[in-house]
């Protein structure tokens, strides 16, 4: 064999070894060949479940901090003329308790069920909750049915009517396609919080692994009272409200 040949196997050989890790969905990997780029992207675990609390008491009526932060992370800038065509991965929503008259303004998003509708009802298996508890949408196999929106007690998923100009490529979206909040699973694994929680000037969203009971949200939810969406629906939600 000459020196080029050599050369040549060496060279792909070291290809192969070195490749990176091929993706088909955020942190969920079809092949693994390298563990290089583990320190930045953690694959996920059933040991973790990840989860939020909100603090209705400190979220502002007006604010929408955290919406916008959304939209600016996962490249959420609608072109559409009819507003309910927008998407809402996260909206801000005002609640007044009968009797009282008492306000609450909270956000609401995808509440990561543990036992989420969406799923059971997506026929191609694009709507999947991934191992740590995040319920996501796979563009590639969802064909639009949107019996993922109707099942959704939440109305937490929107449907991307018109193409889009505008994206993160860490955040695919696509027309035709139901999405909807992700946790920003792009920064969780990579050991971020998502966007809205760093986001907050109250500090209102608390974020963590509800397994873990030395994280902040497992000590929290040991101190205060908290409560679940529609807890009656027993969906087990990974979103919390204290205050309400």
């Amino acid at each position: 064999m000459t020196a080029p040949d050599n050369k040549r196997r060496n060279f792909l050989a070291a290809a192969g070894a070195g490749a990176a890790t091929l993706a088909i969905a955020p942190g969920i990997n079809l092949i693994r060949v390298s563990a290089a780029d583990e320190p930045q992207t953690k694959l996920a675990s059933g040991k973790v479940r990840w989860g939020m609390l909100v603090d209705t008491t400190k979220c502002a009526t007006g604010c929408d901090a955290c919406v916008s932060a959304c939209h600016q992370e996962n490249g959420i800038v609608e072109e559409v003329e009819d507003p309910r065509q927008r998407s809402q991965w996260l909206r801000k929503i005002d609640l007044v308790e009968q009797g009282t008259g008492r306000q609450h303004s909270l956000p609401m998003m995808c509440q990561h069920c543990a036992e989420p509708p969406c799923v059971d009802v997506c026929p191609t298996g694009a709507s999947f909750k991934r191992a740590d508890g995040i319920v996501l949408v796979d563009r590639h196999t969802c064909i639009g049915c949107r019996y993922c929106m109707m099942a959704c007690p939440y109305k937490a998923r929107s449907f991307v009517h018109e193409p889009l100009t505008t994206q993160n490529p860490e955040v695919p979206r696509g027309v035709g396609c139901v999405e909807g909040c992700t946790f920003c699973v792009q920064r969780i694994d990579r050991g971020k919080n998502p966007a809205c929680v760093d986001a907050c000037p109250e500090a209102a969203l608390v974020f963590g692994d509800l397994n873990d009971e030395n994280s902040a949200i497992a000590k929290k939810l040991k101190e205060v009272a908290s409560t679940q969406v529609r807890a009656d629906l027993k969906l087990d939600t990974g979103v919390r409200y204290q205050g309400i």
